[in-house]
């Protein structure tokens, strides 16, 4: 009896000493306290909403894949014992997996192991776009319908005037900009996580994410969207174009990535980025189109410098 109690005792132990384990829970707790906090509509729950990943990253980042794997589960059995299953599946969709996904991608970390997270910023938005899709293909008009109605809710309660023309236009880029708010908010929230785990010092160092490059492969992606969209059918084009902007995402921080790289050497770069930033805030759509083309330029002349580099003796 007491080398049992001895054997349970010693098993305690180092469930309470693995620092995984602990990193794990807390991760997890935090996570389902900021959603729960959101899904509920409390003061600030906006704000708490885009801070659910941080804690989930700050474990994967730090404590490595079965941390973060344990966190997301800690979150979602919280979840489901105190919310709803569907709080559990907005989580899982929007933070849960896509945290998982990123943090298994960029093992080990280093430049070559964020290529693969770098790319997810765009899959994962688009397979959600197009799970939408499927789950609602029953639903009166689809996602386009779905989109179409929460559109018209939202004109309603901001007291605007919910006219055909502009409705048609929300439900065109409506998913992608949900989409892109997740990935812009996924690489925040990691980026702040890899910060706050080098001030405490578990971690010596954060990611290169400025050094990150997109696979050589990607831009066949946003390439074959863009086919799609050009080939859909008039006013049936919103899935396909909330396709096409999702996969331009990634392209979009690659050349805002490769634009810090290249100006690097530049006396007045910090005159030169401010400038580029501005002009992204006050004309943000061609030069949003401009930095995703020199995005485009950076992968496929990276790609062809790589393959062009001699062998390594």
């Amino acid at each position: 009896m007491a080398d049992r109690q001895g054997q349970e005792s010693e098993q305690g132990g180092r469930i309470a000493s693995d620092p995984r384990l602990l990193a794990a829970l807390a991760a997890g707790l935090v996570a389902a306290v900021l959603s729960l906090w959101a899904f509920r509509g409390l003061p600030g729950g906006a704000f708490a909403l885009w801070l659910v990943s941080l804690p989930l990253f700050m474990a994967g980042i730090g404590f490595g894949g079965f941390a973060v794997m344990a966190a997301v589960g800690v979150a979602g059995l919280v979840l489901l014992l105190l919310g709803s299953g569907a709080g559990l599946g907005l989580f899982l969709a929007l933070f849960g997996v896509p945290a998982l996904l990123l943090v298994l991608a960029s093992t080990p970390l280093g430049t070559r192991g964020l290529s693969l997270s770098f790319a997810l910023l765009g899959l994962i938005p688009a397979a959600g776009v197009l799970l939408a899709a499927f789950l609602l293909g029953d639903a009166p008009g689809g996602l386009e319908g779905a989109m179409r109605a929460a559109a018209e809710i939202g004109l309603e309660r901001m007291g605007l005037p919910a006219h055909e023309g502009l409705v048609e236009e929300l439900v065109r880029v409506k998913a992608a900009a949900i989409g892109f708010w997740v990935a812009l908010a996924l690489l925040v929230n990691a980026a702040a996580a890899a910060a706050l785990l080098v001030r405490a010092g578990v971690i010596p160092a954060a990611p290169a994410w400025r050094e990150a490059r997109l696979p050589g492969w990607y831009p066949l992606l946003p390439a074959l969207a863009g086919g799609f969209w050009l080939a859909a059918p008039e006013g049936g084009d919103a899935i396909r174009l909330s396709l096409l902007l999702v996969l331009l995402v990634p392209v979009f921080l690659h050349g805002l990535a490769a634009l810090h790289r290249a100006s690097a050497s530049l006396k007045g770069r910090s005159f030169v980025l401010g400038g580029a930033y501005a002009a992204l805030l006050i004309l943000s759509v061609p030069v949003a189109l401009s930095v995703a083309g020199y995005g485009f330029y950076d992968i496929l002349n990276g790609t062809r410098a790589r393959r062009a580099a001699p062998p390594r003796s």
